[in-house]
């Protein structure tokens, strides 16, 4: 399985809903990398997770492309998981992420 290279690439994340910049940028710059081949990782605060992702191809109703992933990783050194979502238009993805159990926020990043 191949990614829609619009998506493919390392995107950083410049704004949360509800973690601010100081948060999103905590350890390192915050950011969401997408492989050709369908992996990637999420970066942001203290998670460091990896990412499995997939694209939904735009509907009859007119939506757009849209990827999705499910998350594994770390938060401070406890396991997370969760899935999110992203569109992209240009050089910037807009999305929300979903913690199992836990957070969500959506999010704004531009291609790097």
């Amino acid at each position: 399985m191949q990614i829609d290279k619009r998506f493919v690439g390392k995107w950083r994340i410049t704004e949360m809903e509800q973690w601010d910049k100081d948060y999103i940028d905590l350890v390192a710059p915050g950011y969401i990398t997408i492989e050709r081949d369908g992996g990637g990782s999420l970066k942001f605060g203290a998670i460091d997770a990896d990412i499995d992702c997939r694209v939904r191809l735009e509907d009859s109703s007119g939506g757009s492309d849209r990827l999705e992933f499910s998350l594994e990783g770390e938060d401070e050194g406890d396991p997370v998981c969760g899935r999110g979502w992203a569109k992209v238009q240009g050089r910037e993805m807009t999305g929300r992420i979903y913690f199992h159990m836990g957070d969500e926020s959506g999010f704004c990043a531009s291609k790097k």
